[in-house]
């Protein structure tokens, strides 16, 4: 079969590798109809690189029909259409019944010290073969794949992967009081959704913030207020401004949606350069205990939320030696939650919304849509912002 892999720092490449088989009796094989390229995808691409190995298959967010079905997964038959979280998770042990399917024991990258396996990311999680290809095995099938309905195209259902229920538990995390306000730090496809999902669970302001022009022109169109950070000097005279709207205080909550990529920070960005640029047996325990982030988005949401309101972190970090300004967090009171989405448990409050009314507007979220071979490019051009590009999908 055809798929992504990774080679090098942004150097990724279509190669043929051999099909996917059963290998345990939880297994399923997926034939990918779609599958997304996802901002995270942009962090292996450029930042995570010392903990990637050339040849890994990339992608986590995919949909597709069963081809084959392993012997302990009763409830999968070929020829079913499903969603599979970008997750890998059991379903039976303690960590999953209680809602915490990132955190399952029986995936657990223990050997690392991270929580539930991935798909197509890196050796800190499994180093599985991911969903930028024609054909993905899934193993414990028997909790993982959402079976969706036959009639609406893919683009209705694929974003139940990873897009939808992270925007979700980002919201959920927030706790925005009914009718209270929030602000969205980045509107790449997670801040437009999370922005979307606040409005529709009842948030009275929502405010959005970024720098590229087509993301803030989609968000305003949905009624967001947004706030293009290029018309401000630094950070604090953006913070000000969201301040005026909000009595002086702040908004209840504020959902970092940007992670380590954010602008800002030269030296951290010269250390992430460097350490990919050693040798991967070097590169990769310094990496595991010296990596810092680039904390511009959270160092402005810490400061623009008001006094005792709540940040939720959906953006992706990896630092090991990041500095936290402890006083300012203590003093205001403030709470903070995060984490990878746990993906099936939101699915089913999710679902609902997927609708001909489609109140989420996840039928025309996708700004582009790519063949498999045409990947690489779309790489380029996602982590260029070039061409309005906020959501690809992949059509294998």
């Amino acid at each position: 079969m055809k798929a992504l892999t990774w080679q090098g720092k942004r150097d990724v490449r279509v190669e043929t590798v051999p099909d996917p088989k059963i290998e345990e009796p939880t297994d399923a094989i997926i034939r990918i109809t779609s599958t997304g390229l996802c901002g995270s995808d942009l962090h292996l691409y450029e930042v995570l690189t010392p903990f990637m190995t050339p040849g890994d298959i990339l992608g986590h967010e995919p949909m597709g029909i069963v081809e084959e079905v392993g012997a302990a997964v009763p409830d999968l038959q070929v020829g079913d259409r499903v969603v599979v979280p970008f997750q890998i998770a059991c379903g039976n042990c303690w960590m999953c019944l209680t809602g915490l399917p990132t955190q399952c024991e029986t995936t657990q990258v223990t050997a690392e010290g991270m929580g539930a396996a991935l798909f197509g990311y890196t050796r800190l999680y499994g180093a599985v073969p991911g969903a930028q290809a024609e054909y993905l095995r899934v193993p414990q099938a028997q909790y993982g794949p959402i079976k969706v309905p036959e009639g609406p195209a893919d683009d209705r259902f694929v974003y139940l992967s990873d897009v939808l229920p992270t925007a979700w538990q980002a919201v959920a995390y927030a706790e925005v009081p009914k009718g209270g306000s929030v602000a969205v730090l980045g509107l790449g496809p997670i801040g437009d959704m999370a922005c979307r999902i606040a409005q529709v669970k009842g948030a009275g302001r929502v405010f959005g913030v970024d720098l590229v022009p087509e993301r803030l022109r989609r968000a305003k169109a949905r009624g967001v207020e947004t706030f293009d950070l290029r018309s401000f000097d630094d950070e604090k005279e953006l913070v000000e401004a969201i301040r005026d709207q909000t009595d002086g205080r702040g908004p209840d909550a504020v959902i970092d949606a940007v992670g380590t990529e954010a602008h800002g920070s030269a030296a951290a960005r010269m250390v992430q350069n460097a350490s990919a640029l050693l040798p991967r047996r070097i590169s990769g325990p310094m990496a595991e205990r010296f990596s810092v982030d680039r904390l511009a988005a959270l160092y402005t949401a810490i400061d623009l939320v008001r006094r005792g309101g709540t940040i939720s972190l959906s953006g992706v970090y990896g630092g090991m030696a990041d500095p936290m300004p402890m006083l300012t967090l203590f003093d205001k009171q403030v709470q903070m939650r995060m984490g990878q989405a746990n993906v099936r448990r939101w699915s089913d409050e999710i679902i609902p919304y997927l609708t001909d009314e489609d109140p989420l507007g996840v039928d025309d979220f996708a700004t582009h849509r790519v063949t498999l071979d045409e990947a690489p490019d779309a790489y380029d051009m996602f982590q260029k912002k070039r061409d309005g590009a906020v959501k690809v999908l992949i059509k294998p």
